[in-house]
């Protein structure tokens, strides 16, 4: 347990054979359930997982099972599925099991070892202290940070960042593509979690779906480690892909939101705005295809394009506005690097105050087989 709650993390790997053994063994005695789904895998990860149930059972020590709760006989429970769901379908069959189980607030950390379990504690404190449904890690907390992330990531998380922030309505938060997060159990049962994107930019979608949910959500500055696990991420077909889901999503949020449970004027100036920008982009191509050079043409189509721009911009300052209390940023302790923070046995941080001042407020053990797979649980296994 973690300061009287129970606690999980769940483990998503897919092809991570070298590294998912490691990181399963890294995680703190504090956690009481640790979720490890193979996404069917094409190695021998399966295999690893077996051994690392194995292993983490003969290393469980009365010491050990002292700090955590005597709800669960078991801590690991190993899923395989039967055909590749993506990591975002790894990661809601974990979340699914940790609802159903009832723990009160589950973190996700790579199979890859990429994620620092150090900083788990730092993650829950906030769901702990009834402050946030959601904690995200953000890398990029300090200036310091952004040399440490090679440069297509540092861009595509940029372009990606800027589009998450405009679909989500959680304007204060950054580095959406982070996967080290936690969420707590009141979330998991208020957001659509069944209807979680199953594919890298789940992380994005989720935001939305917390979003209409109206559940809040705080960045915490964490550390980047980058050793020698490969990327499944294929930027030129991930940045359009996700670009793509977050705009049927924006449409999604600011419908709900706005238009079928109350009407906000925001959504008029969505409208009017991207309607001027269409009417400008149409009236620059006729003036060029028509070979004119019109003084008034072009005055007109400027005009309309600063309309458009200035409709945008009053749109996503009244989405900042009434959104504003659902994210706070956690900023990280001056003149220390995120990756030198240590934790305390409770943390402190700097907390960025929010635009118009206010501060968030507080807030049985079955089975399961995911489209047919292998469970393994305390080293038992179940077909």
């Amino acid at each position: 347990m973690y300061r009287g709650q129970t606690v999980g993390v769940v483990i998503p790997a897919y092809n991570e054979e070298p590294f998912v053994r490691e990181t399963i063994l890294t995680v703190p005695a504090f956690v009481d359930r640790i979720y490890v789904i193979d996404d069917a895998s094409t190695d021998d990860t399966w295999a690893e997982i077996r051994r690392a149930v194995e292993l983490d059972r003969h290393a469980d020590t009365e010491a050990s099972r002292a700090r955590r709760s005597d709800e669960f006989d078991q801590r690991v429970v190993a899923i395989q599925h039967d055909e590749n769901r993506g990591v975002g379908g790894a990661i809601k069959t974990g979340y699914l099991r940790a609802r159903d189980d009832g723990v009160a607030a589950t973190a996700v950390m790579g199979g890859d070892g990429q994620m620092d379990p150090d900083v788990l504690g730092r993650l829950f404190d906030p769901i702990v202290d009834g402050e946030a449904d959601y904690v995200k890690g953000n890398r990029l907390a300090g200036r310091r940070d952004h040399g440490d992330m090679p440069g297509f990531r540092f861009v595509g998380n940029a372009v990606l960042g800027a589009l998450t922030k405009v679909a989500s309505g959680y304007w204060s938060t950054g580095d959406p593509q982070t996967g080290y997060t936690a969420i707590s159990h009141r979330a998991l049962h208020e957001a659509d979690i069944e209807g979680m994107y199953e594919f890298y930019g789940y992380c994005n979608d989720l935001l939305v779906k917390l979003n209409v949910a109206r559940l809040r959500v705080v960045d915490l500055p964490i550390p980047i480690v980058y050793g020698d696990e490969e990327s499944h991420i294929r930027y030129h077909t991930y940045i359009p892909r996700v670009s793509w889901m977050l705009l049927r999503n924006f449409l999604w949020r600011i419908r709900l939101n706005y238009v079928a449970y109350d009407f906000h004027p925001l959504v008029v100036a969505y409208a009017v705005g991207a309607g001027a920008l269409g009417v400008s982009l149409l009236g620059g191509v006729a003036t060029v295809a028509g070979g004119t050079s019109s003084l008034v043409g072009g005055l007109l189509s400027t005009a309309v394009f600063v309309l458009g721009v200035l409709a945008l911009l009053a749109a996503m300052a009244m989405d900042m506005a009434a959104n504003d209390h659902l994210d706070e940023v956690i900023l990280p302790d001056r003149g220390t690097p995120t990756g030198e923070q240590t934790r305390p046995e409770r943390a402190t941080y700097t907390r960025a105050p929010s635009s118009n001042g206010h501060r968030p407020v507080g807030g049985s053990d079955t089975g399961i087989e995911s489209d047919g797979g292998t469970q393994v649980e305390g080293g038992s296994v179940e077909e």
